[in-house]
């Protein structure tokens, strides 16, 4: 190569958080050179992600199970609990692994913990070069994608992959048009030890204010979402640890006996995100770059690496990754999942958020329906696990 030519790459990925790194892996395991653009970086801000069954499956493919598996702790049973002091106010509802023929739904981590494994696993990929730096011009061709910035010489892509998040530099130059909201709530995160064993069960309580959810960690520790209105979480974010422990512990109806606080404690604003389109051009859109919605039914982050592995499907056995056709076929796997979770999601949100009755009585009788009826709790907990478009 001369002095003067310009570095190319088949695929360069913008972003080096979870799903930018597993999207790297996959997409170098093809035999292809890719490039991960970005600030690589793990902060512990008590935020942790459930590995569903398809998710544990993908990282497993990829060469990470036993290094996930040090850190994290299996869910055998998700437990529901209506505390919305609603009229219609249902039994807790048990959906338990063993009876869709799973050890386990899936597998808690720190996000920090999963990107730490991540980075390191990348880092001796072969194919696969990190460039730790910042991004500030995308320029596309007809056959090639150019990137220049801080940190890196300027290299060009056959395809540009953005997973740069909700505010995506990628998908404002491919001109793909998104739409965004907010919730009136605030999720606090946190991770505790407690007193009592958790018998690797997640129990999500469903509070007019949304839900606040205790997911098992390994050994007597757990982690926390709580979604609270604005001033709440401002509250309660307020409070030195030991108080803010017995106010969870409180919230939880002591479920796990005396809990402290044990790490960094994070807040989130909540809204969430969605595009017209998830490819144009020689660009595609992966994780919160293409849809962004609360933490409820741990989707965010699974959602996410389902987009890495239909991204990585789509260019299977294709010269040229970024032609059009790979973008369609991409495109149109990813329309139908997406669109159905995130409609579901936020309509539970709303539904939490509304003091309407209708409301209330359908949640109440689908929680009902789920504790009664064995063939369509199976059918939910399938829906919300297996990997693939068409579920």
């Amino acid at each position: 190569m001369s002095m003067h030519a310009e570095a190319s790459v088949d695929i360069a990925i913008v972003g080096a958080g979870p799903v930018g790194l597993a999207a790297a892996l996959a997409l170098a395991s093809e035999g292809r050179s890719v490039a991960l653009l970005g600030l690589l970086a793990t902060p512990r801000d008590g935020r942790t992600v459930a590995l569903l069954d398809s998710s544990w499956r993908l990282l497993a493919e990829l060469g990470l199970q036993d290094a996930l598996l040090e850190k994290a702790a299996p869910l055998a049973v998700m437990r529901l609990v209506d505390d919305s002091g609603s009229l219609f106010r249902q039994p807790p509802v048990e959906f338990r692994a063993s009876e869709i023929g799973l050890e386990a739904f899936g597998w808690n981590i720190e996000n920090a913990d999963l990107t730490e494994v991540l980075t390191e696993t990348a880092g001796q990929r072969a194919g696969l070069r990190l460039l730790p730096g910042l991004v500030r011009s995308i320029e596309p061709a007809a056959d090639s994608v150019r990137l220049s910035g801080d940190g890196f010489a300027p290299l060009s892509a056959r395809l540009v992959v953005g997973a740069d998040g909700r505010n995506s530099q990628v998908r404002a130059v491919a001109g793909i048009a998104s739409r965004d909201w907010r919730y009136p709530q605030v999720a606090l995160t946190g991770i505790f030890t407690h007193a009592r064993d958790h018998r690797e069960i997640s129990t999500e309580f469903h509070t007019r204010q949304g839900p606040c959810t205790l997911v098992p960690l390994p050994g007597r520790r757990s982690s926390l979402v709580w979604l609270l209105d604005p001033e709440a979480a401002e509250a309660a974010a307020a409070l030195d640890d030991a108080t803010f422990a017995r106010r969870v512990e409180t919230q939880v109806q002591s479920l796990l006996g005396a809990m402290s606080v044990a790490g960094p404690r994070g807040r989130i604003p909540m809204g969430g995100l969605s595009v017209d389109r998830f490819a144009a051009g020689r660009m595609a859109l992966i994780g919160e770059a293409a849809h962004v919605f609360p933490p409820i039914g741990a989707q965010g982050l699974n959602l996410g690496l389902r987009d890495v592995a239909a991204l990585r499907d789509a260019v299977a056995e294709r010269d040229d990754p970024g032609a059009e056709g790979a973008m369609t076929a991409y495109d149109a796997a990813r329309r139908t999942d997406v669109r159905l979770r995130t409609g579901a999601v936020d309509a539970l949100n709303r539904t939490l958020l509304s003091d309407l009755l209708p409301a209330d009585l359908m949640r109440g009788a689908g929680l009902l329906a789920l504790s009664r009826i064995g063939p369509l709790r199976r059918f939910v907990m399938r829906q919300g696990l297996a990997g693939g478009a068409a579920r």
